[in-house]
């Protein structure tokens, strides 16, 4: 398998709908890709199909909330191929989406727990990527994030600002690590549709998504993945500090 990603090493920090593709796409470009998530057995499931395909993967158990978790994934990677080039960190909480809670309503416990998952586990992961690609000369660290970060909602109110926490988080990397050759970006995904969506979202609702986004069609993970593929590759090096929608249209932002 000879691509973009020829040579890099990537560790995909969530997998599931997106990130299972993330890790299929970078492997696909002739990255070593290690793929961690809370359920290690299915990381290592995804990482024997991409082997048996060609590429060259490994799975493991990992927390991305979790410092110890995340220090020994990302020692192993650098241990298993020899450095690391990117870093994408793929995971969320969505414990407020539940039952329609605001801002006065929200249990503090609840807020903490989505504030610790999706904008200090991201912290987490860029503390433990940006010295190892410094190592290298530099490299691509990509966050997930949500179009939720810039929309108009009535609840969910712990998860947006963990989303736009995110990009305040990209712009200082890019900014503060810039000029040591590493890039920071986020991917803001719209509806995705996978094997998890379609379990929990009714048909008649994902027609009503599908309604309202100008390309005419739900995204899907193959969609993420090759922004992903661009942003980790050298055809990116001119790219940092961006939050980049791919969502059909669904929201258009200068």
């Amino acid at each position: 398998m000879v691509g973009r990603l020829e040579g890099k090493v990537i560790v995909v920090a969530g997998g599931g709908g997106i990130g299972n593709e993330l890790a299929r796409r970078y492997a696909s470009e002739g990255a070593a890709v290690a793929l961690g998530d809370l359920d290690g057995s299915m990381a290592r499931s995804v990482a024997d199909e991409i082997t048996a395909s060609g590429g060259v993967a490994m799975g493991i158990e990992l927390d991305g909330a979790d410092d110890e978790s995340l220090a020994a994934a990302v020692a192993l990677t650098v241990s298993r191929f020899g450095g690391l080039d990117g870093f994408h960190a793929n995971f969320a909480n969505f414990n407020d989406g539940m039952g329609g809670i605001d801002v006065l309503t929200i249990p503090m416990d609840i807020f903490d727990d989505v504030m610790r998952v999706n904008a200090r586990g991201f912290v987490l992961c860029t503390r433990h990527a940006v010295p190892e690609m410094l190592k290298r000369g530099g490299g691509s660290i990509v966050y997930t994030s949500s179009g939720a970060a810039h929309q108009k909602q009535g609840v969910r109110v712990a998860y947006m600002m963990s989303k736009a926490a995110e990009h305040a988080l990209v712009r200082h990397v890019a900014t503060r690590f810039g000029p040591d050759g590493i890039r920071a970006n986020a991917i803001a995904p719209g509806v995705v549709a996978h094997k998890r969506f379609w379990e929990v979202m009714p048909p008649e609702e994902a027609e009503g998504f599908k309604a309202n986004i100008p390309i005419g069609r739900l995204g899907d993970p193959t969609d993420i993945a090759a922004m992903g593929a661009l942003l980790m590759s050298d055809e990116g090096s001119f790219i940092t500090g961006q939050v980049i929608s791919v969502d059909g249209g669904d929201s258009m932002r200068p």
